[in-house]
């Protein structure tokens, strides 16, 4: 997978970038956890979300943030960090103009910003959030949420206690047409250290189920 650096809002930001051999392709979009508590591209979690859009056949990027690696910059509170993926989202789209379709996929701090995205690019299909930060951010900015997605977080999290992922998912559930597939993973803590391959194999087939769904229901129309 090369190698890219890209123009960012505050300076250039450093990713790695698979680039699928079919022009039509879907892109995918996957956000690392904080940069300040040693969030990187490489995270393990990261890395397997990046590998199970790449086996699907999408054109996936994976980039570190402002101040992470050889990204220029510094952290911003995670405003700047939300317009470092819209950043990367714009490079993404100029290379493949005829994309079908846009993922996005979080883990930990990378969900935030995530989530920020969705609300803000109406071309985003579909999206997967590990570990989100429900109780150290407020979601309430997802009203309504524009599409349903896969959450997944782990019962044994320190950080972020189960219990308010799962609110956050009972709330989202409530809104018209949003369905949230949430999976709580039994044992696992934040770090999820060995859950990697799990979310890994369980994203990449939520994704082809729901895209087969998509196409279906395109088809019978």
């Amino acid at each position: 997978m090369p190698e890219v650096m890209f123009a960012g809002p505050d300076g250039r930001l450093e990713g790695r970038y698979h680039h699928s051999k079919d022009t039509g392709a879907p892109l995918a979009l996957v956000l690392h956890p904080h940069p300040l508590h040693g969030g990187t591209m490489n995270n393990r979690i990261t890395y397997s979300m990046f590998q199970g859009f790449q086996r699907l056949g999408f054109s996936v990027m994976r980039f570190n943030f402002r101040g992470v690696g050889r990204s220029q910059g510094r952290y911003d509170g995670g405003i700047g960090e939300i317009s470092d993926a819209a950043g990367a989202l714009d490079w993404m789209q100029s290379v493949n103009p005829n994309s079908g379709g846009l993922w996005i996929a979080g883990y930990s701090f990378g969900a935030f910003v995530g989530m920020q995205l969705l609300m803000r690019r109406p071309e985003i299909s579909g999206w997967i959030s590990v570990a989100p930060p429900a109780t150290h951010y407020d979601f309430g900015f997802l009203a309504p949420c524009p599409t349903g997605g896969l959450m997944i977080h782990g019962d044994a999290d320190e950080m972020v206690a189960e219990p308010g992922v799962r609110k956050l998912v009972d709330k989202l559930n409530t809104q018209k047409g949003v369905s949230i597939d949430y999976r709580v993973y039994e044992g696992a803590d934040h770090v999820m250290a060995n859950y990697a391959d799990r979310v890994g194999t369980e994203m990449e087939e939520y994704v082809r189920q729901t895209m087969a769904r998509k196409q279906m229901a395109l088809a019978a129309d």
